[in-house]
Order: C-alpha cells, then structure tokens, then sequence
C-alpha cells in the first residue's frame, strides 16, 4: 500500500533569520510502522514533523507522502492522507464549540451531513470526550484539549497519524488512555515525544535526531540500551529501564 509510505530524503530546512533547524534528514516509513522521533529541545523534531503534513515545505532534499511528493500542488492531497497532532492544541481548536472543531475537516472534504455527524461522534466517543462536543474549546482543561485535538484528526481517517508530543500536559489517567487509543490505531503512527517510556509502549522503532541530523535510527530497545548514544544526544534512559536509586537494581 504506497499511499501510506513516508520517504524523506536529504532533508533540509533553514529559518528565516537563517537557522539550519534541519540538516540532510533521511529516513523511510512503512505501512503499519510506529515510530518515535526522539532528540532534546532544539533537535529538530517539531520542524521535521511539519514537513509530513505540508505546514512546511522543504529547502532542499525532497518529502514524499505515498503517491505524493510534498509540493505546493499536493498539499491537499498529502493532508487527506497525514493527520498530524500539534504540540499545543490550541494551535488546532478554532470553532466555537468541540462538534465544530471536530467536524471543521469532514466537512472541508465535502461529505454529506449525516456522514460528519457521524465522524465527529465516532471520533469523540474513541477520546472518550463526547459530553464535551458542546463546549467551547477556551473552557477545556489542557487534557480535554488534547482529546479534543486528536478527535479533530480521527475524524479526517487518516492513514498516517503524526503526532507532536501528545502526553505534555496530561495526568497519568489521561496519559494511559492515550497509549490504549494509540494501540488501537493499526495504521502508521510517527510520533515525535520527550516521553520516552510512552516510546516504549508504543513504538518499535526509533529515530534519534540531534542538531537537525539523525544520529541512529533502529529498533527502540537496542537504540534505548546504547548508553554513549543517549548521552550525546542529551537524553537520559526510560524511567522503568534505569533502575531504582536507592537499591541500585
């Protein structure tokens, strides 16, 4: 199934004011994988992600949705196909109410009404945030927020699910309920996180980015083993893979 591949090849992107925030990025997605996009502040990840859904298009090098070679052209196209999850929600919650929000893409699509109500229903019952859809989205907590975000991109049945770290701002509830809904998306999921043991939970591959370049790129468990690794790219082990402090096990 091409249409769910991701290829970006020699990646490149600078700032205006001319900061290299990418820096000759290569890396290809299968179908059905779950992917981790790991590295500290400043790596790069956020930049990287925005390119996969067009808010970004590249400087040099070339992103290739699928069929799709990311373009000005193929934009729309790319979109139908990559739903991405923005860092901040409020980012991405614009309507007056929840239902708005959720319906704002299906709609966009040109789908009948009774094809979006059902949509925006399917996908908030999936967050669990169906008793919110009347709510204005500025009276949500940070976490209502994030469901309410991840709902907007569900609804769009996307076959490529990007998402920019998804746990900031949730209690661990809300944080588990999250892994579980992931679990349950079986198409391809890229996820960018400082949340490393949610990459466990969630991802068997792993892509290390530091200073805009990729420095390993392999499976999670090896990758968060490598001790010399982590430690140049300024990130520490999981929590559950570093032992207890005081027993030193």
């Amino acid at each position: 199934m091409s249409h769910h591949i991701v290829e970006v090849d020699n990646l490149c992107y600078a700032y205006p004011d001319g900061t290299a925030a990418v820096q000759g990025i290569s890396f290809c997605i299968h179908h059905g994988e779950s992917v981790a996009i790991v590295g500290a502040n400043g790596a790069g990840k956020s930049t990287l992600l925005q390119h996969l859904n067009g808010y970004l298009t590249p400087g040099e090098g070339r992103v290739r949705i699928g069929d799709f070679p990311l373009t000005k052209e193929t934009i729309r196209d790319v979109r139908r196909t990559v739903g991405m999850v923005f860092q901040d929600p409020d980012d991405q919650l614009f309507m007056p109410t929840v239902y708005d929000d959720v319906a704002f893409g299906p709609l966009n699509l040109g789908l009948p009404p009774e094809e979006v109500q059902a949509r925006v229903t399917e996908a908030l019952a999936r967050v669990e945030a169906l008793h919110l859809q009347d709510r204005p989205p500025y009276r949500l907590s940070g976490g209502e927020k994030r469901s309410v975000a991840i709902a907007s991109v569900l609804s769009m049945k996307p076959d490529i699910l990007v998402m920019d770290e998804p746990t900031t701002g949730l209690d661990p509830r809300a944080r588990r309920r999250l892994i579980e809904l992931l679990r349950g998306f079986h198409h391809t999921k890229i996820i960018a996180t400082h949340d490393l043991d949610l990459v466990l939970d969630l991802c068997e591959r792993t892509i290390v980015i530091h200073n805009g370049r990729v420095t390993a790129d392999g499976p999670t468990a090896a990758i968060f083993q490598d001790q010399e690794l982590l430690a140049a790219s300024h990130l520490e082990k999981p929590l559950r893979l570093q032992g207890c402090p005081v027993c030193s096990l």
